[in-house]
């Protein structure tokens, strides 16, 4: 199977890498179902990387029907230590305009229907998660996107994105509450992967894409679906170059990342004791600590 140390997982609006080359598509089971998609490996420039579109290619699947454990596994399973994840968001900051990009290194987690660990079934497991983020892989990215002077786009580095059950958006006085905690960017699946991606010890950051200002806005009722739609391809274009120019960075000089050995003081259950089909089961996850 081809291994690869970088994967990128596409939201709204980016189903495909078109800078990808030499592709591959694989299609891989894990003990947690089938991913959203076949995983399209290829070369950007002379790095190997892992491509998913989240919401499936032909955007398929709701967040809430998103197999976010199965999206993660099947990246580790490919040998992935970084992922960056890209996201269409809603701006709850005046500052943070349509188009704009922001790295966020905070989440507030508001999902009410979604597993977001793979530990249970015997084992115990409590990450550390105080910081979502790995701050290094974040600030690689926010150094890339800096550098490329992007037309139309202000970077914003740091702030909080809210994660929302979806598939509605926000009454108004939800995204008044959210101002009032000082949150930056709303969306409705990035914490879900963060929180997993911890656990397979993978390092994660998100590229935050905003499309439009949350309903808060006063201007927010004169947006039109056909606007949404073009913002979203004008940042699926601009995604697209963040992404090669982060990934050339990161396959010079690849980060430490305290996320690479998350797991280390977080299991709490003695793995002589485990149940061995759940051990099997996680197989990949806990083998250097076995």
């Amino acid at each position: 199977m081809v291994h690869t140390q970088i994967g990128v997982i596409g939201g709204s609006g980016l189903y495909k890498m078109d800078a990808l080359k030499d592709i591959e598509e694989i299609e891989l089971d894990t003990p947690f179902g089938k991913p959203s998609d076949a995983l399209i490996v290829g070369k950007l420039e002379d790095t190997k990387v892992v491509f998913l579109p989240r919401h499936n290619r032909n955007h398929t699947l709701l967040p809430s029907e998103l197999p976010f454990r199965a999206n993660i596994y099947a990246m580790k399973q490919l040998g992935v230590k970084y992922i960056i994840s890209a996201s269409a968001v809603g701006s709850l900051k005046e500052e943070v305009k349509p188009l704009d990009m922001v790295v966020p290194n905070q989440f507030i987690d508001r999902t009410k229907n979604r597993i977001s660990t793979f530990f249970g079934e015997g084992i115990v497991a409590h990450i550390t998660f105080g910081d979502p983020v790995c701050h290094n892989l974040a600030e690689v990215l926010a150094n890339a996107i800096d550098s490329l002077n992007l037309p139309d786009v202000t970077l914003h580095r740091g702030g909080t994105y809210v994660c929302m059950e979806g598939p509605a958006f926000s009454t108004k006085a939800e995204s008044h509450l959210y101002r009032s905690w000082d949150a930056t960017v709303i969306g409705m699946t990035n914490l879900t992967e963060a929180k997993l991606a911890r656990e397979a010890e993978i390092a994660y950051a998100t590229l935050a894409l905003a499309t439009d200002y949350d309903c808060w806005h006063p201007d927010h009722d004169s947006v039109t679906v056909e606007m949404v739609v073009a913002n979203l391809q004008k940042n699926a274009v601009n995604a697209q170059q963040v992404i090669q120019e982060t990934v050339r960075r990161l396959s010079k000089n690849p980060p430490e990342s305290d996320a690479h050995s998350a797991l280390k003081y977080a299991i709490l259950t003695p793995l002589d004791k485990a149940p061995a089909k759940t051990k099997e089961k996680l197989g990949l996850l806990l083998q250097k600590y076995l």
